[in-house]
């Protein structure tokens, strides 16, 4: 598996719309959190709908039951994070990952160096669709999130062969999916 470059990514954006909206260069650097293609990866935005976490009715977080009101719903260009909670949201892009890549997600550093923290699950072979974002605010402060900026590097992995069973091919429960998804068994 080879990491791949700027031109390879904006190759597959453009003629095979693996990233759309695509932004063909890094953008924002000192007035917005940079997004767009960078050297080896691509700066996904988060979109303005966001799920604020609040403990209110659950004494226990169950993935196998995850209850939907256990969050706010919230729109706007700035969300509040509380303390030692986390939100989810979407991305901006809506994504179409070809079935010989893997693509990984990682936290930018400005958020990064201020105690917040994106978590990604891997875009598997063949999986499309918007990214669920969980962003955690570690610090003991409310920490803001600021919509159409950039949030997390997305990094792609080429491998020499194609899976045998693609995302796609499995019928992933995830496929597709389309703004904020909570967990789903």
């Amino acid at each position: 598996m080879t990491i791949k470059s700027d031109k390879w990514i904006r190759k597959m954006a453009e003629e095979h719309g693996m990233i759309e909206p695509f932004v063909d260069r890094n953008v924002g650097k000192g007035e917005a959190v940079s997004f767009g293609l960078s050297s080896y990866g691509y700066d996904l935005r988060v979109g303005t709908q966001f799920k604020i976490f609040h403990n209110a009715l659950m004494p226990v977080i169950d993935p196998k039951a995850i209850d939907g009101d256990s969050f706010l719903d919230f729109e706007g260009e700035v969300a509040i994070v509380p303390p030692n909670s986390f939100a989810l949201a979407t991305s901006v892009e809506y994504f179409r990952i070809p079935d010989n890549v893997l693509a990984m997600c990682v936290g930018k550093s400005t958020y990064a160096r201020c105690g917040i923290i994106t978590n990604v699950t891997p875009f598997e072979p063949g999986w499309e669709g918007h990214v669920t974002l969980e962003i955690s605010n570690t610090t003991p402060l409310p920490a803001k999130i600021y919509a159409n900026e950039g949030l997390c590097q997305v990094v792609f992995f080429e491998s020499d062969e194609v899976c045998e069973v693609s995302y796609r091919n499995k019928q992933g429960k995830y496929q597709n999916q389309r703004g904020i998804t909570l967990p789903r068994i």
